[in-house]
């Protein structure tokens, strides 16, 4: 598998999926590394949490059967 080259803020993945940042920020923790998680260290110690493509499909899977589904 190739190294991501680019990754997406909460912010914009919220956006890309059209759903509120924090219902991304409650499904995260289902996420790993692996699955295309990451965290950007910014500067004064802030951290921002991003994801992959990768990550994004993964998200867009767990809203369709974990939230969607019991719709």
């Amino acid at each position: 598998m190739a190294a991501p080259s680019h990754v997406f803020t909460i912010r914009r993945a919220a956006e890309i999926l059209g759903r509120d940042e924090s219902l991304l920020w409650d499904l995260s923790d289902q996420l790993e590394p692996e699955d295309g998680l990451l965290w950007v260290d910014d500067i004064d110690g802030a951290e921002i949490l991003a994801f992959t493509s990768d990550a994004i499909d993964a998200l867009r899977e767990i809203i369709k059967d974990q939230i969607d589904h019991t719709a």
